[in-house]
């Protein structure tokens, strides 16, 4: 990057949130008061950042094949991905620096897509909200504890824009239903819950990566590593990590656990608001030397309290299995039968046990006998619906019953998820941990290490 233009960027950029950009939002009425549409605008103008990758390049198109949406900004360190994007949207503008984005066309777009890996999501999203713009968040909303705080005052200073967390499978009926049957107290009171990630994270292939590694390399040609870093300290580039296999490295992903998270406890975190946020977390690993990698074989139990007759006692585990490991099925209170998948939910209750994969099938255990828990009786019929469209909607001011996963309900489905990953740095060890403290209160050393990271000038996440 040029002299002129880096400060051009630190001058400008990081007023980001500020009066500055607040304001330029065709959605705003007032300073820094940002106001949806009303019903019948014409359309969301979209900013993309993050336009192909894993994921970036579903979001783009999906919500552009809304009839009032339009992709008219599209950012990415990877000048192939922006290019190949901008085939598609040639009229958009494009650039690699989002800061860029905020800096020079804010005027020109009402809401953001967030693509990016897990390490960037909380900066750029705290810079959209502070910017008065509407947010579609990829998942896991933000990779570092404290930012669940940083991000979640974000949000609630910004109470009128609309946010959405990418859990597109709460599309499946099944999963809508788990939250009914759940609701209804018809299996009695909650016991534990367990929850089933699959494969192991550090397997490599087309998402992790094999925890070997690797000495330092170039970027890939046209790929801008400095901007990728984003707030990160500054290290140098090495195999099996920008593009794609990042999810495994302990500084810019969170494993397959924190990964899947959001689509593994959506459901109860909307069938039961009193879990709020996790006291105690205990990981168990065999894994190898984490200073850079993410652990594979965990086992960790995340201690909820709850101040509820809908619950069995007064706290509740959530039990998290990693690298195919499962559940014994009689132990909580199944049959003998196959797992539906390797990905599961399982709420044990005093009276059934529900088991529910991604996107279904749902089950229902009593005594050893299955069910089809879509046979449930008392469950409405299921209109479909599409979860992207969901947001454009709510954004542009129309009255949706699809909106599902808004930031404040994403970051709740987040938190377990990287407290089980990063405990796993002290194996077999109990945290206590506050939320509102942001520190595990026995342990000065995870407090110190786990919480928080120091940013980088200029990519610091605003802080409202």
């Amino acid at each position: 990057m040029n002299t002129s233009r880096r400060r051009f960027l630190q001058q400008t950029v990081t007023l980001a949130g500020a009066a500055a950009v607040a304001g330029c939002s065709r959605f705003t009425s007032g300073p820094g008061a940002a106001q949806p549409a009303a019903t019948g605008a014409t359309k969301l103008r979209v900013l993309s950042i993050g336009v192909i990758g894993t994921i970036g390049g579903a979001d783009r198109k999906t919500i552009a094949a809304h009839p009032q949406a339009e992709i008219v900004g599209l950012c990415d360190v990877d000048a192939n991905a922006l290019a190949e994007a901008a085939k598609e949207h040639p009229h958009a503008f494009t650039c690699a620096d989002y800061r860029e984005a905020f800096a020079k066309h804010a005027d020109k777009f009402d809401g953001v897509i967030v693509a990016t890996p897990d390490h960037s999501h909380c900066t750029i999203m705290t810079a959209a909200l502070s910017a008065n713009k509407h947010v579609y968040g990829q998942k896991p909303l933000v990779q570092q504890l404290e930012e669940l705080d940083i991000l979640q005052r974000a949000v609630n200073a910004k109470p009128k824009l609309v946010t959405q967390t990418g859990a597109q499978r709460i599309e499946h009926a099944a999963r809508r239903a788990a939250v009914d049957i759940l609701k209804s107290g018809g299996l009695g009171k909650v016991v534990e819950v367990h929850v089933t990630y699959g494969g192991s994270a550090l397997a490599g292939g087309f998402y992790f990566a094999d925890g070997k590694l690797g000495e330092p390399i170039q970027p890939p040609a046209g790929f801008d590593y400095n901007l990728w870093l984003c707030g990160n300290a500054e290290e140098p580039c090495r195999p099996q990590m920008v593009q794609r296999q990042w999810r495994s490295w302990f500084n810019y992903g969170g494993g397959q656990i924190a990964d899947w998270v959001v689509h593994t406890t959506d459901v109860l975190f909307y069938a039961f608001p009193e879990l709020q946020s996790p006291t105690q977390v205990c990981t168990r690993t065999p894994s190898r030397d984490l200073r850079h990698f993410h652990a594979d074989k965990v086992l960790s139990t995340i201690t909820y309290p709850v101040k509820s007759d809908r619950f069995a006692g007064s706290t509740c585990n959530f039990y998290f299995y990693d690298s195919g490991m499962m559940p014994e099925r009689a132990n909580i209170g199944l049959g003998e039968g196959k797992w539906p998948s390797g990905i599961c939910t399982i709420v044990v209750c005093e009276g059934g046990t529900l088991v529910l994969a991604p996107e279904g099938p749902l089950e229902i255990w009593r005594e050893g006998t299955m069910i089809d828990g879509m046979t449930w009786p008392g469950l409405p019929k299921y209109e479909s619906f599409n979860h992207w469209h969901a947001w454009v909607d709510k954004a542009l001011g129309k009255d949706t019953p699809h909106l599902w996963m808004p930031f404040s309900i994403g970051l709740r489905c987040t938190e377990p998820g990287l407290l089980a990953v990063k405990a796993a740095r002290f194996p077999g060890q109990v945290l206590q941990w506050d939320r509102r403290r942001l520190e595990f209160t026995n342990h000065a050393e995870a407090s110190k290490t786990l919480v928080r990271r120091a940013y980088r000038k200029g990519f610091e996440p605003v802080r409202m």
